[in-house]
């Protein structure tokens, strides 16, 4: 059989990981990408590199911190060891909040773009109307920015799926625990399986081309429209 119930057990934790991780991160990342997108604060510039920094950063690098963080002598651990819900450190919970540290930037530029190029006028037009920020924001923005909400989900789900570095550092290894598909990959190199290697390695391939294909398909239609 080309994938194992191993496998099997770390695509599906891979793809539990990346569905919550791209909702926390379409909820966490659209206030963050709307201050930024609107405000003239002296503070946009040094925190939108606090945003970006995954961009740069190595994954390691990342993994360490947040390892340490939330260890029993990191404040995030000791917190929720106070809270009684002990260290996150190899844990699911402990992926996701690293892969939501790491995948942020992946959410929020396309969210920030989709704003900005939203302009002033239909704010103002609603303003006129009467109608308040909330209304304003989900009867106005939110239908307008839709193209930069399916592009940030699909990249913020696409980039969780593909972590290696991060995961490894918070979560380790553990089988159907904290074992994702591509720390599956790397068990089965280490171990010269590189059948079974080849199998999964392809369907992560597949499955990047089919996200790039999506995101210039539609891009080339909104062009065909515009």
């Amino acid at each position: 059989m080309p994938l194992s119930k191993a496998d099997f057990a770390a695509v599906w934790l891979t793809l539990e990981l990346a569905s919550l991780t791209t909702l926390l991160l379409l909820l966490i990342g659209t206030p963050i990408a709307w201050w930024l997108a609107r405000t003239a604060s002296r503070w946009k510039q040094p925190i939108g590199a606090i945003v970006a920094l995954p961009l740069v950063l190595p994954p390691t690098v990342i993994g360490f911190y947040l390892l340490v963080s939330m260890g029993p002598q990191g404040f995030i651990g000791q917190l929720t060891e106070r809270l009684g819900l002990g260290t996150l450190t190899f844990t699911f919970s402990g992926l996701v909040i690293g892969s939501v540290f790491y995948s942020l930037p992946f959410v929020v530029q396309p969210l920030q773009n989709a704003f900005e190029a939203i302009g002033r006028a239909p704010l103002e037009a609603a303003a006129t109307l009467r109608a308040g920020p909330w209304d304003t924001f989900f009867s106005v923005v939110l239908p307008l920015a839709k193209p930069g909400f399916i592009t940030a989900a699909i990249l913020g789900f696409a980039h969780t799926v593909g972590e290696f570095g991060v995961v490894l550092m918070i979560g380790g290894n553990i089988p159907g625990k904290t074992q994702v598909a591509s720390v599956q990959i790397y068990n089965h190199v280490e171990t010269m399986q590189y059948a079974q290697a080849h199998w999964l390695a392809g369907g992560m391939v597949l499955f990047s081309f089919v996200v790039l294909l999506a995101l210039y398909s539609r891009r080339s239609t909104l062009r065909v429209w515009q």
